[in-house]
């Protein structure tokens, strides 16, 4: 693959951000997890940019379908897409990226067409949801997406235990207008 000079000091500059933007927590090990270096973080920092940034530049994949995690150099995709076809394109597009060692897709095929009014709803339950889990101080709440889908909330990303996990999607759960709460959450390795 062909790359531009200024490419490796673009991902030095993103990744020098990211780590200065990471929250203390992120970067030290808790004992319900494996521990993890700072410069694991920033690795996995700069391929979680460099999926982001690959899933964009393809005019065929609607990048803002997907959410992107990785520990480890592990990617965990997520999100509600249109059909199969952008699905496996994406995955195929983050295989590709240099420090990638495995994927999980954890993304849904959308159904029927959403309407304005229910983009606008599904908008206001995701604040909702993530307003909720922020004020739970038991929720590593940082470490979890949420994506809703016509009154289907959808969670991921890498959390720290069992319990975690089953805490997030009871809360998910009580928030008014949600329906049903997929889970594509990851228990840290």
């Amino acid at each position: 693959m062909k790359r531009h000079p200024g490419h490796l000091a673009v991902y030095s500059a993103l990744a020098g951000l990211l780590a200065l933007s990471l929250p203390a927590g992120v970067l030290a090990a808790e004992a319900s997890t494996a521990p993890i270096s700072v410069g694991r973080v920033i690795d996995d920092a700069v391929i979680t940019t460099r999926v982001t940034a690959a899933l964009m530049a393809d005019p065929l994949i609607n990048s803002y379908d997907f959410k992107v995690s990785t520990r480890k150099g592990e990617i965990l995709l997520s999100g509600f897409v249109d059909n199969q076809a952008q699905l496996d394109l994406a995955i195929r597009t983050a295989r590709g990226i240099e420090g990638v060692t495995g994927l999980q897709n954890n993304v849904t095929l959308k159904g029927a067409p959403a309407t304005v009014g229910n983009q606008v709803d599904d908008g206001l339950t995701t604040g909702k949801v993530k307003a909720a889990l922020l004020a739970d101080p038991g929720i590593r709440s940082l470490d979890i997406a949420v994506v809703t889908r016509i009154d289907t909330v959808q969670l991921s990303g890498f959390v720290d235990s069992l319990e975690q996990m089953s805490r997030a999607m009871a809360i998910a759960a009580a928030v008014q207008g949600v329906r049903k709460v997929d889970n594509a959450m990851q228990i840290k390795q």
